[in-house]
């Protein structure tokens, strides 16, 4: 396994391909370490201590991590020494299996892995549009929530491209999704200036952490709760993926990319419903809850979209104008 640890991409069955090395070490997750174990440990008193901080605010917390295409199809690998059993995703699900607020997804996906439709780009770490849904629908039912009745009718579209594993291959394979038309009900009502100015730039794709949007569905028969998320380029504040489904079901849906919540901003916003969605390989780093979206707006962050223009200061408070503050 540490040999394979210096390589990125492992080439399985019928061209799968796997994210096994790269800045998280993906593989080298899979091993019980000690160092592991206080790792995990640490994420299930976060877990906890998020859940009790929502309750006393009148919030639901919910928590989900994406599971490692590693973890869902190991079947699918080709002499890949490692254990799925030892994925983080399982050893949290096992550890919470009875706390409501963490939602497993790995065990579901498991049971669908071979149904007519994969949950996962076959050259990408990504889940597809049907992974995406799949994992939209236990989020639902984890909320208490029923997915919009016309949802599986919308307009599809096929990309035909080379995606994030394809490229680390000399032969850059490329490979055709389909997908659904998602942003028609719900409106982008709010951008930072954060998104803007790559959005401006043409740099959009290059922006991550820091990216935040709300959107409002005004749809008579939505639900009326509003949902904030904090989450990473599963969920991405684009409506491509889970933040854009969820916005089509929700009355309000806010997005913040990072792995650490900005609880000032949650105690502004008063949601509902606050969700937290993050990659399984990112649980090698335990984020401290000191995140601060408003401050991260301003200053290098925001420069760095068009390195030539001038820096445009964000406006103090980073309150979204035209949603309304619920009491």
């Amino acid at each position: 396994m540490r040999r394979r640890h210096r390589e990125i991409v492992h080439v399985g069955r019928d061209g799968w391909l796997f994210l096994i090395g790269g800045t998280n070490g993906v593989l080298e997750q899979y091993r019980a370490t000690l160092s592991r174990w206080w790792r995990l440990r640490g994420w299930v008193k976060l877990i906890e201590t998020r859940a009790a901080r929502a309750q006393a605010l009148g919030i639901r917390y919910l928590h989900v991590v994406v599971p490692e295409k590693l973890s869902v199809y190991d079947d699918r690998t080709v002499d890949l020494r490692y254990d799925p059993r030892q994925s983080p995703a399982r050893v949290l699900g096992r550890r919470l299996i009875n706390n409501p607020a963490y939602v497993d997804l790995l065990s579901p996906m498991r049971a669908a892995r071979d149904g007519p439709v994969p949950l996962y780009y076959r050259t990408d770490t990504h889940w597809n549009y049907e992974g995406c849904r799949f994992a939209y629908r236990e989020l639902m039912r984890a909320c208490g929530a029923v997915p919009p009745a016309d949802l599986d009718a919308r307009q599809r579209y096929e990309t035909t491209r080379v995606r994030d594993l394809g490229e680390k291959l000399p032969d850059k394979p490329v490979e055709t999704a389909s997908h659904a038309v998602l942003d028609r009900d719900a409106q982008r009502v709010y951008a930072s200036p954060l998104v803007a100015a790559y959005e401006a730039a043409g740099r959009a794709p290059d922006l991550h952490v820091g990216a935040h949007v709300c959107f409002r569905n005004d749809r008579p028969d939505i639900d009326p709760r509003t949902l904030v998320l904090f989450g990473d380029s599963y969920a991405h504040f684009a409506p491509i993926m889970l933040t854009g489904i969820l916005a089509e079901s929700f009355r309000e849906v806010h997005f913040v990319w990072s792995s650490s919540i900005d609880w000032a901003y949650v105690e502004r916003v008063k949601p509902d419903l606050l969700l937290f969605e993050m990659a399984e390989r990112f649980v090698t780093r335990l984020p401290d809850d000191t995140f601060d979206i408003a401050t991260y707006q301003r200053g290098e962050h925001l420069a760095a979209a068009d390195p030539v223009a001038p820096p445009v200061q964000a406006p103090e408070g980073e309150t979204p104008e035209g949603l309304p503050v619920q009491a």
